[in-house]
Formats: structure tokens, sequence, C-alpha cells
């Protein structure tokens, strides 16, 4: 279990929370996968865990559905709420949910958990607060996720400019003793340049590190540096995702 500073993950989403939906293109072909895996079905109550600005809230308030939207962020609650994106908002930690036992049919958290210090307690409060005939849908980020950033990034220096997130290994045995069926995605958006990819990490409030940074700027040199170490494709500057869509039946 890793140290998370839950203030400096809020604050990062918190900072992107205007700029979230220009750069969610991850996010929407990640979401429909996940909607996938999960199959049709009507869901009464919808607890969206790590809600963001609110996109997936939206979706599932327009199914009918009554929906609770929960962010680590107020800056990300305050845009999900100026989008009518949901019933009812609750800042919370989805390690520590301040909600009782069974009250949701669906219990839906898309790209959140990486950012939880324990992937194993996330999921039981997840678990817990869906109703039993209820469903937990999640997605994470693995481990082999932005290669193409650690890799250029060790032409400048040798500190780590990527996360680590969980291997696929590590999320099958958060899951172990549970009812669950999973698919694994990858998605690769292409860039311009270098500092578009980067920045298209910042604009969705990726850019906390778990490990923390010193926040210098670029010079100009380690850019090049970067740009030449980075591995394009016809020109073009390539950022891969490998993804985890899980989806728990809660007995």
């Amino acid at each position: 279990m890793s140290l998370v500073n839950k203030q400096a993950v809020a604050a990062a989403f918190g900072r992107a929370a205007q700029s979230y939906s220009q750069h969610d293109e991850l996010q929407r072909l990640s979401a429909r996968r996940l909607l996938a895996a999960l199959g049709e079905g009507r869901f009464a109550q919808v607890l969206d865990a790590g809600c963001g600005p609110g996109g997936n809230s939206r979706y599932w308030r327009a199914t009918g559905s009554h929906v609770t939207a929960l962010d680590l962020s107020a800056q990300m609650l305050d845009e999900a709420r100026q989008q009518q994106s949901a019933d009812r908002y609750l800042v919370a930690d989805i390690e520590a949910i301040p909600l009782e036992d069974a009250l949701f049919d669906l219990v839906w958290s898309h790209l959140a958990v990486q950012w939880c210090a324990s992937l194993p307690q996330a999921l039981r409060e997840l678990y817990r607060v869906a109703r039993p005939g209820g469903v937990v849908a999640f997605t994470t980020l693995l481990e082999s996720s932005l290669p193409e950033l650690s890799q250029a990034w060790r032409a400048v220096d040798a500190q780590p400019h990527a996360n680590r997130f969980l291997s696929h290994q590590q999320v099958t045995q958060a899951l172990a003793g549970w009812r669950y069926r999973s698919v694994v995605q990858t998605v690769t958006l292409e860039f311009s340049d270098a500092l578009s990819a980067m920045r298209s990490l910042k604009g969705i409030g990726a850019t906390h590190l778990h490990a923390g940074r010193e926040k210098k700027p670029l010079t100009r040199g380690q850019l090049q540096r970067l740009e030449l170490a980075w591995p394009q494709e016809r020109g073009r500057f390539p950022l891969s995702y490998h993804l985890f869509h899980g989806i728990i039946e809660r007995d």
C-alpha cells in the first residue's frame, strides 16, 4: 500500500476542472468500453464514484437513474453541479464513503480508483454501498500505461514522470473472492508534438505524481531532448493507456 497525498490529488483535479472536457477523448472511449462490459440494464439508484465534471453522471441521469455524484475535488463537483449532472453531490473519499451499506443498484467508478492508496480498500467500499443483486463497474489504469512518456523522459533525467499504476495481477488479486468479469483495453491517442501530449495529461488532472516532484518548467533544451526521444509514429506523438474494466456482481 502506498501513501497518497489526497489533498494534492484533489488540487490537481480541481485545477483541471474547467479544461477537463476539452481533453476527455480517453475518458469517452474508455467509458464506452465499460458500458459495453456492463451490458444492458436499468439502475434506479446510481453512485458515480470519482465523478469528475459529471459526464458519466449526466449519462446515467438521462437514462432515468437517480444519481449521486461523489468526488474528492470540490471544484470538480462544482463543475458537475453547474451542468446539473446528478441529483445529489458529495465531496468524499472513495476509500471511506460516508454512506450506509447497500444503497445503490449500480456503483460506477470510471478512472478514479488508480488515485486511491489501496485498491482493495476502494473496492471494498464500492462493494459495500452496492445492493445485493447490484453491480460495481470500475475502470483503472494498468502499470504498462504511458510507456512513450516514460521513454522520452529518460533522455532528460532519471526522475519518475509517470505514475506507477498496478499490474494486471495486482488488480485481479484485489478482486479475489468476488464474482466478477473483466476486459482489458488499450487506447492510443496521437498528438502533433510532445508538449500537446503532456498538456493532455494536465488537462485531465492526471499530472499529480504519487511520488511528488519538483514543479520546474521545461527548458527549451529539455523539451528538444524529450521530442527526439519520444517514439513517434508517422510524425505523430502517441500516448498509450492500458485499461482494466471490471464488473463485480454484488451477492
